[in-house]
């Protein structure tokens, strides 16, 4: 277990029966081997007593504690954060190992992209395991995801879980942080799928150069068995694959790649696409969800599987939860819900909307910016919004830690006076506008939570549904 834990030194007992691994302080059990983590908030050093106290037989750490307890085995390594990865594949007996593991990341169409692969091969036959922003799958059994990319002891519990119930597949969203904090650290990835990048997380990673190198180093780590496929049309994709050791392979719409896509027809039902020159016919709409669906067909033939099976198959999926999701009031006006919280995101979402919306008909879009992430984006997403609708309600999303009257100003700013613009803090109120002002044919789109449960305010999640408030808006509950 830990063989590839980047040991530097270590003093103590030569062996301990090791129970469990961990990094939180609070919730260490006797026989646990803990490891300190370096954070943004907190130092896991600090708490090391602590987990003496509480029963931790083995610390891994990156420098020695002041106190030695003779009892403890004490483990220095260069990286805590890597290491927390490798030591918890290891104790899980590396289960990534057991599955053909694809990671999926990108600004926008990760969720997408993984749901989709996950319920293919399980149409196909195939027991499979997904982890996504929505949720955490074991072969049907679901439950609600806490992370994009949980962390390590999860994460390979997890895989485990899988490996142990007979999945030969797990399709899962590679978060940029996840790559940063090391917490795909040790795991054997199949596949790396690269579905685009634009403008996001620069709360966190401060530059958009810094953000590229957080996604590029995913597939730089890829082993030379893997594949990497990346979207062709993304000016950034060859950058991401400048590196890896890994066979690259393209997709894209408009320029040549390994495989190609084009939609030939758009209805409101749906598209008619052209895959490496078969047609089939889809559930989905938008060239967003194009690209999509071309990666998913790409990465299914690049795992082997059956050319014919698998767009028979893709022609049955239909669009995950809060994508791009419907709601059709008595008075024939249409709802939108989607995820859309990136300015690309909502730019794509838009562009559909308008090729759904009958002509002479209206759009009205209610969006807002989450708190304590990238502010940059803010007056963006309202300039985005008021270009493209009739009219744009600004509302609060997930506030968190910010007044929603700052992050609505901000929103503003980007706005010239005469823009068509209402502004209401209160997002179930702001739907209910949208939907009372809309008239026979006309489309709502309320765009930034999608699949959310919940609305964060000043630290608390608070119950909280686009898709339910739509329909009660609506009179349809």
């Amino acid at each position: 277990m830990l063989a590839d834990a980047g040991v530097v030194e270590r003093r103590g007992p030569e062996e301990q029966n090791i129970a469990s691994v961990g990094f939180d302080s609070r919730t260490v059990t006797p026989g646990q081997l803990f490891v300190a983590l370096r954070g943004t908030q907190s130092d896991g050093h600090a708490f090391i007593p602590g987990a003496v106290a509480s029963g931790a037989v083995a610390i891994v750490c990156e420098q020695w504690p002041e106190e030695i307890a003779p009892q403890v085995t004490y483990l220095r390594v260069e990286d805590s954060h890597a290491a927390l990865g490798r030591i918890a594949s290891g104790f899980y007996d590396h289960p990534s190992r057991k599955l053909r593991l694809v990671g999926v990341t990108g600004t926008n169409g990760k969720t997408t992209t993984a749901t989709l692969l996950y319920d293919l091969y399980r149409e196909l036959g195939y027991k499979a395991g997904l982890i996504s922003t929505v949720t955490y799958a074991v072969d049907g059994r679901e439950t609600p995801s806490t992370h994009t990319t949980p962390d390590p002891v999860r994460l390979n519990a997890l895989l485990a879980e899988m490996a142990d119930c007979g999945c030969g597949f797990c399709f899962m969203e590679v978060s940029s942080h996840s790559i940063v904090q090391r917490r795909i650290e040790g795991l054997a990835f199949a596949g790396g799928v690269f579905t685009n990048i634009t403008h996001d997380h620069l709360d966190y990673h401060k530059t958009f150069a810094e953000y590229i190198r957080a996604k590029k180093a995913f597939f730089d780590a890829l082993p030379q068995e893997a594949f990497a496929l990346v979207n062709g049309d993304d000016r950034n994709g060859g950058v991401m694959v400048q590196n890896t050791r890994a066979a690259v392979r393209t997709f894209a719409l408009k320029s040549f790649a390994d495989f190609r896509g084009r939609v030939v027809e758009t209805v409101p039902e749906g598209m008619l696409l052209n895959l490496d020159g078969s047609e089939v016919w889809v559930r989905f709409l938008g060239g967003f969800n194009a690209y999509n669906l071309l990666g998913v067909y790409a990465c299914a033939r690049l795992l082997g599987s059956d050319r014919d099976e698998v767009l028979r198959v893709l022609s049955r999926l239909e669009s995950v939860r809060g994508r791009f999701e419907t709601v059709y009031s008595k008075t024939g006006v249409t709802a939108v819900i989607d995820y859309a919280h990136t300015p690309d995101a909502l730019a794509n979402v838009l562009k559909t909307v308008a090729g759904i919306c009958p002509r002479g008909k209206k759009i009205y879009t209610v969006v807002g910016c989450g708190g304590n992430r990238d502010r940059t984006k803010r007056p963006v997403m309202a300039r985005i919004a008021v270009e493209n609708s009739h009219l744009a309600i600004l509302t609060s999303d997930n506030p968190r830690f910010e007044k929603p009257e700052d992050i609505l100003e901000e929103m503003k700013a980007g706005l010239p006076p005469d823009a068509r613009t209402l502004v209401i803090a209160d997002r179930r109120e702001a739907i209910k506008t949208a939907a009372m002002l809309a008239a026979p044919g006309d489309v709502v789109l309320v765009a930034g939570k999608g699949h959310e449960t919940y609305q964060d305010v000043a630290g608390t999640k608070h119950h909280f549904d686009d898709r339910e408030e739509v329909r009660r808006a609506f009179g349809l509950e």
